[in-house]
């Protein structure tokens, strides 16, 4: 059975839908799924989003995909990497270090 590996693709312009991306990785190779992260509270894209393309085939769309630029902007891909527990910092300021006790 052939594995999927999932992919981030980082500054995507804001008018790039899932069809759209998965469109663009199709001709590097073959994709299993495409995500585009969007805001909750808005919809709007937050200007990433994840692929899952054949195992096989990651390596060949990393590099050819990495750099690119595509609809004014270049696009920054790579393995993606699990997600830490706590998310970020959402209405943690005193994380931040601005100087606040």
């Amino acid at each position: 059975m052939e594995m999927a590996k999932r992919l981030y693709f980082g500054n995507l312009s804001f008018d790039v839908g899932e069809n759209e991306l998965s469109n663009a990785v199709s001709q590097y190779g073959r994709v299993v799924s495409a995500r585009v992260i969007t805001d909750r509270e808005t919809g709007r894209s937050r200007g990433f989003g994840f692929v899952e393309v054949e195992d096989e085939d990651a390596q060949k769309v990393t590099e050819s995909m990495n750099g690119l630029e595509w609809n004014g902007r270049q696009l920054t891909v790579n393995e993606a990497r699990e997600r830490q527990d706590g998310g970020g910092s959402r209405g943690n300021f005193r994380s931040q270090n601005r100087g606040y006790r």
